[in-house]
């Protein structure tokens, strides 16, 4: 992935829409990081505020587009269109990138996030020439790690002192997909 304009990708799954993020999006996404797991176990800010939510969508989203480095996605329930969760796929140089996501609390339990998680993965290969996809969460986000898991990650260990949550240095598991390993649609 490199520094290029990058036209917003939307892509679609058996059950579920991506696509970038949009002022539209702004309120869901609000209500739905008041969660304290989200806010717990990733780097929203926390409380969250509208602003945050304002920040993500018009700046932080529309900025990681425009570069091609930050891709972001809300991810939507076809049958209902409720915001069910994010993705992203940041940039880590050549031929690598690292994926990120959160799953609102009421679709949890259902498939949705490694649904799009895959669906983002088989973009990353086919549309960026990704070799590499990893994935880390702080040490004891078992939930994100089935997720990761289910997907086909291989986990690789643990990151001591490695990732940056509100001013404090945390442990971090990391895994990887690569791709070869990822599973066609």
């Amino acid at each position: 992935m490199s520094d290029s304009i990058l036209a917003p990708a939307v892509l679609e799954t058996e059950r579920l829409l991506l696509r970038a993020p949009a002022p539209e999006d702004v309120g869901p996404i609000f209500e739905i990081c008041q969660d304290p797991e989200i806010q717990r176990w990733t780097v929203v800010p926390s409380p969250y505020r509208p602003e945050d939510a304002e920040f993500f969508v018009h700046k932080l989203a529309a900025d990681g587009w425009r570069t091609g480095r930050y891709p972001s996605w809300c991810v939507f329930e076809k049958a209902t269109g409720a915001l069910v969760g994010t993705q992203s796929l940041a940039d880590r140089g050549p031929g690598s990138a690292e994926v990120g996501y959160w799953a609102a609390p009421a679709a949890r339990g259902r498939g949705f996030t490694v649904e799009a998680l895959l669906a983002v993965c088989r973009w990353g290969v086919a549309e960026r020439g990704l070799r590499r996809i990893e994935w880390t969460a702080y040490v004891g986000n078992e939930p994100s790690r089935a997720v990761a898991r289910r997907a086909g990650f291989t986990m690789e260990g643990t990151l001591r002192s490695f990732a940056p949550q509100r001013g404090q240095w945390r442990d971090v598991w990391m895994g990887s997909l690569l791709a070869t390993e990822v599973p066609s649609a």
